[in-house]
């Protein structure tokens, strides 16, 4: 069975949901820990969601240093699929495995919504099983989500096709180009402000048409992951 790990930091939030959104899209959930330096063999890793260290210094910063982080880097480097959610994608920015970084939202507040993103990159590991151009309802919850990067990195990334999601509808944070999500150039490293993990089970997600909680978009990118892993 596939196995993803899910790291554990001091002030994470969403360690256990995003453990549970990985048994539910068919894989084996290991728990791991930042003061370690062992990934166990996983097959993929998840930087969940939360306050990591209280935030302190810049959110995701003093994470990026932890024990783990540097088997995280090196997985990443050889390819092995890692996804960073909301504080997880801040890591990211700050270990340098994803371009740009995220800054106080720009009105100044935590916001805290079911938000449609737009899905512009099929090709990552963490979203084969969606349609280009098809949009999602996944929970989002953030006070510094704010997307920016130079003009230079902004232009690579549109140009490459390295925005992975897109808000529709609103930007709920003053992200730069409506980004809410971006990738490495390999397409193995996946970066988002909204929580997938939040959206994979009905009677638990967000809203639809069909019935309240009924929203389940967040799980395919679980199971992309665990897909990815299985055709290698």
């Amino acid at each position: 069975m596939t196995r993803v790990g899910v790291i554990t930091f001091p002030g994470s939030l969403d360690d256990r949901d995003a453990q549970r959104a990985v048994r539910i899209a068919g894989a084996e959930a290991v728990a791991l820990w930042h003061g370690d330096h062992d990934l166990q063999g996983v097959d993929a890793v998840v930087l969940p969601g939360g306050f990591s260290y209280g935030d302190y210094l810049r959110c995701g910063a003093i994470a990026s240093h932890s024990p783990i982080m540097r088997e995280v880097v090196a997985a990443a480097e050889r390819g092995v699929p890692v996804l960073g959610i909301c504080n997880g994608f801040q890591m990211l920015t700050e270990a340098k495995l994803l371009p740009g970084g995220l800054i106080r939202n720009d009105h100044g507040s935590f916001i805290c919504r079911d938000q449609v993103l737009r899905v512009e990159n099929t090709a990552t590991a963490w979203t084969s099983a969606y349609d280009q151009g098809q949009e999602i309802t996944i929970p989002l919850k953030n006070g510094e989500g704010g997307y920016i990067a130079s003009a230079e990195t902004l232009a690579r990334l549109e140009g490459e096709g390295q925005v992975v999601f897109r808000y529709v509808g609103v930007n709920p944070n003053g992200s730069l180009d409506d980004i809410a999500g971006v990738t490495n150039a390999r397409g193995n490293v996946v970066g988002l402000m909204p929580h997938p993990e939040h959206a994979v089970e009905a009677g638990f997600g967000p809203d639809t048409a069909a019935a309240m909680r009924s929203g389940v978009d967040g799980l395919a990118m679980f199971r992309s992951a665990i897909s990815a892993l299985l055709a290698v």
